[in-house]
């Protein structure tokens, strides 16, 4: 039986001794063939480039024979000759050009890919994935990233405004670097900070029976119908709780996803609400400092435990946290 040359040092691309092209046969099973073929591939494009294997290990800085090997492997792994050997130099086979135009383009998209992440991670205009609740959306994070981009004014923010729970998740998945919140979250695997605390307020139609007053017990709206943002909203548990804390459980006339429709409900005589103060007064409402129980959420920022920060997430982490009890207006 014919003794199998070493594949080393015998069907090296360029080769004398292999001028028909190198014995192929289909490579023992491999449970992912992409993560063994993916070293080979650069190398395999330099040589088909150049068409000389010399030249093309010149130009990659690395020994001819390491690129040899790199080809002959990859030839026997797909069990399919890329290369025609002619004495010292190769040509492609048609399935060699074929394979060149994928490995071309999967090289490009590694490199696209490879200058996304360093820009992300650039100190100067990197970027930060930050998400945020829909109450806090008008006012607070608005003068929060001015403040932060007066001293970082290249810095790019991905924002994700969402409800509690939903962006907790996000986070918990990686696709959130910083997340401010409310309730402060207390769970394994996240990190949280505390930042400042909102008072909440009952807000009334401006022709309820409540509504002359300045200040109320949260028991005396226990007959009323209250307007809430859905369950896995922060702020619907916190109202549940408070009201829990009054001795009564809220009748839900209507739930929403935002803080100013449920304003707009309460004006529409359609129930009360307890929510953080406004960005801008709002007619046919008003107000009330709610007394019993301390009425008041607080807000802080989440991150991922172990989660690595590139310099700018680092950078606004630092002055999230320099921002305690400066958060949001008295």
């Amino acid at each position: 039986m014919e003794h199998e040359p070493r594949s080393e040092d015998r069907t090296a691309p360029g080769s004398d001794e292999n001028r028909t092209g190198p014995r192929t046969a289909p490579a023992p099973y491999a449970p992912d063939l992409a993560r063994v073929l993916a070293p080979r591939l650069a190398h395999f494009a330099l040589v088909a480039r150049h068409e000389h294997v010399t030249r093309a290990a010149l130009d990659a800085g690395v020994p001819q024979s390491t690129l040899s090997r790199a080809v002959v492997r990859l030839e026997r792994d797909l069990g399919v000759p890329l290369f025609d050997r002619r004495g010292r130099t190769v040509a492609l086979t048609r399935a060699g050009r074929s394979f060149l135009t994928a490995v071309e383009a999967a090289l490009a998209d590694v490199e696209r890919a490879a200058d996304a992440v360093r820009a992300d991670a650039d100190p100067a205009s990197g970027k930060v994935a930050f998400g945020f609740l829909h109450t806090m959306g008008s006012e607070t994070v608005p003068g929060l990233l001015r403040a932060f981009r007066a001293d970082h004014p290249r810095i790019r923010f991905q924002l994700v405004q969402t409800y509690g729970e939903a962006m907790l998740e996000r986070l918990r998945a990686g696709e959130l670097d910083l997340c401010l919140t409310s309730p402060v979250p207390d769970e394994p695997g996240l990190v949280a900070r505390r930042l400042d605390e909102q008072r909440l307020r009952l807000v009334v139609p401006e022709d309820h029976r409540l509504a002359r007053r300045r200040r109320v017990r949260l028991a005396e709206a226990a007959d009323e119908e209250f307007v809430t943002l859905e369950p896995g909203f922060g702020l619907r548990r916190i109202t549940d709780d408070l009201c829990a804390q009054a001795g009564f459980r809220p009748r839900v006339a209507f739930e929403g996803e935002e803080a100013e429709t449920l304003r707009g409900l309460v004006a529409a005589g359609l129930g009360v609400a307890l929510l953080p103060p406004p960005a801008f007064a709002r007619p046919g409402v008003v107000e009330l400092t709610v007394t019993a129980p301390r009425a008041a959420r607080e807000i802080g920022v989440a991150w991922l435990e172990g989660h690595h920060d590139t310099p700018p997430v680092a950078a606004f982490k630092r002055f999230l946290l320099s921002r305690r009890n400066l958060l949001t207006a008295p």
